[in-house]
Formats: C-alpha cells, structure tokens, sequence
C-alpha cells in the first residue's frame, strides 16, 4: 500500500498555522468566547494535555467542558461547531480523518504542540525473545500470538491501518484477527499475557507510561502502513473554523502551548498509577516547571483583559 500523499495537507496545515500566527491585540475576549469546549477521545497523553490546558484557562476566567468523542467524531462535532478545541490531531494517523475537514476549511491546525512522538506496532518481550523483531515477522508466529492483534477504539486511524492490512493479507496477516477495545483495555490484555509469558502485538506509542511500564519493542518494516521512525508523528492543536478570530485571546494561549514528551509521560504516570486528581496534577506540575508556563503565556491576559492572575503569575516566577 502506498500512502496517500500529504503534500496538500501539509500545505493546508502550513497555511493555517502561519494565519494563526498572525499578531493581535491583548483585548479581552467576548462573553461568548468564556466557556471552551474541548474533545478528548480517551488517550492518556490528551488526557493530560487537556487537563493541564483547562487548569490554565480556568485561571483566566474562562469555563471548560469535555466531551469524549472517537476520533472521527471529534472533526465531525468541531466541524459542526460543537466541539471548539483538539489537542490531539496525530500526523499522519489522523490524516484520512481530518483531511476532508481541513480541505473545506471547517477546522483550523494553530501548529504542532509536540514532537518527536511515535505510533505503530510493537510487541511484548517473550514475543521479541521467540523472533518477531519486525511486521513480516507476524505471520509466522501466528500461532503463538494467538492470531490477534490487539487496538485501541473502534474508528481509530491505527485500527484502520491494520483492518486494511488484515483485509489485504499485508505481511501474510490475512487469517489475523484485530480486537478493538479502548487504550485500557489493551493494555490489560498486553499486561496480562505479560504476567502468563504469552505473545502478544499490538499498537504502541509514545508519549504513554506504557513505555515504562511494560517490556515493550517496537517493530520494524511498518513504513509504508505507520509511516518512518516507527510511525514517527506530531501533534497538532486544531480549532473550529473562526475561533482565533472570534476569541484572539484565547488563540494566543492555544497558539503558545508546546508540550514535550517528558512532561506528558510524567503527568501520565502519576495520573494512571496513582488515580490522583488531574487538575492537581496539573497544577503541581505548572508550578514545578514555570519556565513551560511562562511561555505559555506570553500575550495572554486574563480572559476580561485584564492582569494575569497572582495564581499563575506566582507558578510562572523563577
């Protein structure tokens, strides 16, 4: 399979970022701009990257809400101005699901918000141990990774690109079986073959403590399915059509935030280890690193227009 090309969404992701980027005003942000409604569709790394986002907007003034949504869901509802905010758009696994949105203009990428991030398949030790180092791997050990392949939710572009591997017998993988489940439960099949010292494949990434947690590889010769470096991605901050426009302040924060991998494995350990509070977490992990913050911030006022508050000016102080 040759992937399709993405010199036009590039081009699209480009423009919008560099219109996004465009100087403004401090002003204060309209009534209708005070409560923002985010999308997240169940992965930890989002999960954290909301939470912390929201800690900082509610310091401001504004009110969020969340909705969990599946992907395709999610530029479905932001396109219908449902949804205001994303910071989950993977490139290039979402990009058969925000493509067609981005080419009408529905919604806007305001740029990357982390690098270095990657997405493919991977295995467990005693799986690596027995011989599956890469995809063409798979088939031979069929049977002692039990023929299934194990995702995340249904609709999810990873899923899809194995569903299209499955159905094209891809590296001899036609009489495989995909289990769609959520993020958790995957990682409770793949912990539990763990714990018997059974195989088992299936979607990795990073940013996530899986990478910690679990004795995990992953494959190589995916290229042409995930893309290179291990299905190597970026992640972008998208908006409803309008909304920098509508709610410059608000842009001017969403515009700023840059994550980094460190921080977003950190902030997923201690939320999924310890069940502690998301917004504490959040909060905890601001004041610890104010130089993060204080990037974040700048142009920003609070959402009146006036002086950031002394919460976030004292988290933001070396």
């Amino acid at each position: 399979m040759t992937r399709p090309t993405t010199s036009l969404l590039a081009a699209t992701l480009l423009a919008t970022a560099l219109i996004a980027t465009q100087p403004a005003l401090a002003a204060a942000d309209p009534e209708r701009c005070s409560t923002v409604h985010f999308a997240d569709v169940g992965w930890s790394d989002i999960t954290v990257t909301t939470a912390v986002t929201r800690h900082v907007l509610s310091e401001l003034g504004y009110v969020t809400k969340v909705s969990r949504l599946s992907v395709p869901d999610t530029y479905k509802a932001m396109s219908d101005g449902k949804v205001d905010v994303f910071l989950g758009t993977w490139m290039p696994a979402s990009e058969n699901d925000i493509r067609p949105y981005l080419e009408k203009g529905t919604v806007e990428s305001l740029g990357a918000n982390l690098t270095g991030a990657k997405y493919t398949l991977a295995v467990n030790q005693a799986a690596w141990d027995g011989g599956v180092k890469s995809f063409a791997d798979l088939a031979g050990f069929k049977q002692q990774l039990g023929g299934k392949i194990y995702g995340i939710e249904p609709g999810n572009d990873g899923n899809k690109l194995i569903q299209k591997m499955i159905a094209g017998n891809a590296f001899g993988l036609g009489n495989f079986k995909l289990v769609e489940s959520n993020e958790n439960g995957m990682l409770a099949q793949v912990k539990r073959a763990e714990h018997l010292q059974q195989w088992a494949v299936f979607l990795g990434w990073e940013p996530h403590p899986m990478n910690n947690q679990l004795q995990m590889h992953y494959l190589d010769g995916g290229d042409e399915w995930f893309g290179p470096n291990y299905g190597g991605a970026t992640v972008y901050t998208t908006v409803r059509k309008g909304l920098t426009q509508e709610c410059p302040n608000l842009g001017r924060l969403l515009k700023n935030l840059k994550f980094s991998l460190a921080m977003e494995n950190h902030l997923m350990e201690a939320i999924l280890n310890q069940s502690t509070n998301r917004r504490r977490e959040a909060k905890s992990w601001l004041k610890a690193n104010p130089g993060a913050l204080a990037t974040w911030l700048q142009g920003v006022t609070a959402r009146d227009g006036g002086a950031l508050p002394a919460a976030l000016v004292r988290a933001e102080a070396p």
